[in-house]
C-alpha cells in the first residue's frame, strides 16, 4: 500500500471496522504502514475490510468480536499477539446508535445496551490491551466519541451520555498510565457522511440538506477520511505530547 508510512511497524486493533469510519480508520493505518487487525461483530464484513487492505498490498486479519463480552475481548487481544506479537494502538470504535426517545420512554434495555456497547465495550478493550501495550513499551488509545459528548440533542440522553463518558475514560487512562509509556485520546466526529447516515435519510443528498448544512457552519457533512486522518494523527509519534484531549473534528457544529 502507498502512504508515509508514519504507522510504519505499529500493530493496531480497529473494533467496529467492518465499515463506515472504522473501516476508512483500517485502511487508512494500513496505507500507513500498520499491520492491523479488523476486528467487527460481524465476521463477514471484518474479512472483507481486512480482503481489502491484503488486496491493497497491506497485512490485515479480519476477526470477530463483541466488545461487550469479556470472553471476546480477551481474545481480540489474544488474537494480536499470535497475529502480530503485541499493540501499538487501540481504536475503540464500535458503537451502537439507539432510536430516539424523551428520556422518560427510552426503553431500560435500550438504556443498558447503549452504555455496554459505547462505554463497557471500550473499557473492556483498553483493560485488557493495556498490559499488553505497555509491555511492548507503550502505545495509543483512542475512543471514537461524538460532538454529542460536548452537546445535547433531543431524544438522544442514551447516546450523548455514553459518548460523554468516553471523554471521561479517556482521561483516567492517561492520568493511570501515561507511566506505562501510553497515551489515551477522544476523536469526536461531527455529522459524517457514512452509509448509515445515508441510509438513514434516504440519500446523500437529503442527508445534506437535513443534517449537514443546517447543523454545520461549513455547510456540510463531514467525510470519512477527515476522521480517519485525525485517527492516524493520534496514533502516530506526531501527537506525542498529547494525551487526556478530545480532538474534535465536527465542521463547527459545537461552536453555534
Amino acid at each position: 500500500m502507498t502512504g508515509t508510512a508514519r504507522l510504519a511497524g505499529k500493530r493496531a486493533l480497529v473494533t467496529g471496522a467492518g465499515s463506515g469510519i472504522g473501516r476508512t480508520i483500517a485502511l487508512a493505518f494500513a496505507r500507513e504502514g500498520a499491520r492491523v487487525q479488523s476486528s467487527d461483530i460481524d465476521l463477514d464484513t471484518a474479512r472483507e475490510s481486512a480482503r481489502m487492505i491484503v488486496e491493497a498490498g497491506g497485512d490485515a486479519v479480519g476477526r470477530r468480536c463483541d466488545v461487550g463480552d469479556p470472553d471476546a475481548v480477551r481474545q481480540a487481544i489474544a488474537d494480536m499477539e499470535s497475529d502480530f506479537g503485541g499493540i501499538d494502538v487501540l481504536v475503540n470504535n464500535a458503537a451502537w446508535f439507539p432510536a430516539r426517545a424523551p428520556l422518560a420512554e427510552i426503553p431500560e434495555g435500550d438504556w443498558e445496551k447503549c452504555l455496554a456497547v459505547n462505554v463497557t465495550g471500550p473499557f473492556l478493550m483498553s483493560r485488557h490491551a493495556i498490559p499488553v501495550m505497555a509491555k511492548g513499551g507503550g502505545g495509543s488509545i483512542i475512543h471514537i466519541a461524538s460532538q454529542m459528548a460536548k452537546v445535547a440533542n433531543y431524544g438522544q440522553t442514551h447516546y450523548c451520555t455514553a459518548k460523554g463518558a468516553l471523554l471521561m475514560l479517556a482521561k483516567g487512562i492517561a492520568l493511570d498510565h501515561a507511566g506505562d509509556g501510553i497515551r489515551c485520546n477522544t476523536l469526536s466526529p461531527g455529522g459524517i457522511a457514512t452509509p448509515s447516515m445515508i441510509e438513514l435519510y434516504g440519500t446523500r443528498e437529503n442527508a445534506e440538506r437535513q443534517w449537514g448544512a443546517p447543523m454545520h457552519p461549513l455547510g456540510r457533512l463531514g467525510r470519512v477520511e477527515e476522521i480517519a486522518a485525525g485517527a492516524v494523527f493520534l496514533a502516530s509519534d506526531e501527537s506525542s505530547f498529547m494525551t487526556g484531549a478530545d480532538l474534535l473534528i465536527d465542521g463547527g457544529y459545537t461552536a453555534r
